[in-house]
């Protein structure tokens, strides 16, 4: 029997290998529900749920042969891994930068500086609501840019899952595909790529949630995101989904995403489990326009996208070191030190977050997939000097993940180029939430946090 997973796991598949309580060999993309949500209520709250039971699969293709013992009928197994045989694969599964440390001579075109220096080339953006517009941009970004463009095509105009319209009045009703939207730079760069592959005529939802109605942070810079994205393509039908939530309601919610999560265990996955898990829903709320065109008049209205394939920027931050531990590691590694950092995240990434957000994504109905992590984007991204693509030395929303805020000004998205990188647990404000009802405040979580915090296990701290 063969069985495997993608070389960077942007597929789910968890594995419960033979031991002294079970000896069975299972395979699935998801743990069943009983491991769970049908515990009973002390066993979750005192966390002696059997939760260890499954593992994610690391990445890679193996095979199982299986004969029975003449002895006790039982049946035998020795299982392989196998190598990829793609050789690029195999490099890219390396993760290794040929140029990591710059030479004084190539730091000085990391100065800036307001004329373009000689790695630069002049592109004029098609005209948008402000008229035609110039900027200078490195050559490593355009680069970067076509690859993510390709990618983009690849999971966008190739589906059989775009349904096929009889008349006008369905096509005008038509999203085939939406985005887990934040208004950050990484899923502005996902919309305004979508938009030049997607044909006109396709609406686009942006998936927006949020725990603190219109006041959390991810809300606002969506709703400036939306006003950016209408400006560089005015004629496509955009609809920001506000999926609202309130963390106190979500009782038995939180049990089915904790089925979904594992074997994830931490608040944290918890916290970025519903957070996903509600946004790929897309039940929410819409602002249509009344009256007249160019009414500043709106109504908010019930909306659910049917959207069946999810865009999400997942690998945008590894790869181009947006997380904050990459400029910690900086700073007392430098360049070596960075790459080593990425390179472990791009490592484990399969661990700590694909499959987690692949199982609460799919468990709607909905297939995730990731542009950021195409094997020709990391290819690219790995064969640009570390420091075109970041600069840590000048502060956030600057030089980390430099050279996609210079795609970004690209595409014409100028305001999205320079924001901060924030999570979806504190950009939708449900780790506050989550702070408040298991530790009372946000200050008694942070003091928790200097152990590893578990929702289920036979600690909470352990």
């Amino acid at each position: 029997m063969w069985f495997g997973r993608d070389a960077f796991g942007r597929r789910s598949l968890l594995v419960h290998w033979p031991n002294l309580e079970d000896c069975r060999f299972l395979l699935s993309s998801v743990s069943p529900i009983s491991s769970v949500e049908q515990s009973s209520d002390f066993e979750v709250e005192n966390r002696i749920t059997n939760i260890n039971f499954w593992d994610e699969l690391s990445c890679g293709v193996y095979s199982v042969s299986i004969g029975s013992s003449k002895a006790d009928k039982c049946l035998l197994g020795e299982v392989k891994k196998h190598e990829w045989t793609n050789p690029i694969l195999k490099e890219l599964v390396k993760w290794e930068r040929t140029y990591v440390e710059p030479k004084p001579a190539e730091l000085h075109f990391m100065i800036p500086s307001k004329q373009p220096d000689v790695h630069s080339i002049c592109l004029e953006r098609k005209p948008s609501g402000l008229g035609p517009m110039q900027t200078s941009v490195p050559v490593p970004a355009q680069t970067v840019l076509i690859a993510l463009r390709e990618s983009m095509m690849r999971r966008t105009t190739q589906s059989a899952i775009f349904p096929a319209v009889t008349c006008d009045l369905q096509q005008e009703e038509l999203v085939p595909v939406a985005i887990l939207f934040s208004g950050g730079l990484d899923s502005m760069i996902l919309a305004a790529l979508l938009d030049e592959c997607l044909q006109p005529s396709y609406g686009i939802d942006l998936l927006n949630v949020s725990f603190d109605g219109q006041s959390a942070p991810d809300r606002i810079s969506a709703k400036a995101g939306l006003k950016e994205l209408q400006r560089i393509s005015p004629l496509r039908r955009w609809k920001l989904v506000e999926v609202d939530a309130d963390l106190s309601k979500l009782t038995q919610e939180t049990k089915h995403v904790m089925s979904l999560i594992n074997p994830a265990k931490t608040y944290m996955d918890l916290n970025i489990g519903i957070a996903l898990w509600l946004a790929a829903g897309g039940d929410g709320w819409v602002h249509e326009e009344i009256g007249e065109i160019d009414n500043d008049n709106y109504q908010r209205v019930k909306y659910k996208s049917k959207a069946r394939i999810l865009l999400v920027g997942s690998g945008a931050d590894e790869q181009c070191a947006g997380y904050g531990r990459h400029k910690t590691k900086y700073r007392s590694g430098s360049w070596l030190g960075l790459n080593e950092e990425m390179k472990l995240d791009m490592q484990r990434i399969w661990k700590r977050n694909l499959g987690r957000d692949d199982r609460c994504i799919a468990d709607n109905g909905k297939e995730a997939r990731f542009p950021f992590l195409d094997e020709d984007v990391i290819r690219t991204l790995l064969d640009i000097p570390l420091w075109e693509v970041a600069n840590l030395d000048q502060p956030s929303g600057t030089g980390d993940k430099k050279i996609l805020r210079e795609v970004a000004q690209m595409l014409g998205i100028y305001e999205a180029a320079t924001l901060p990188k924030r999570a979806i647990q504190f950009g939708s404000r449900i780790a506050r939430e989550s702070n408040r009802k298991n530790f009372g405040s946000n200050r008694a979580a942070n003091q928790a946090s200097a152990g590893s915090v578990v929702i289920y296990g036979t600690s909470n701290l352990t």
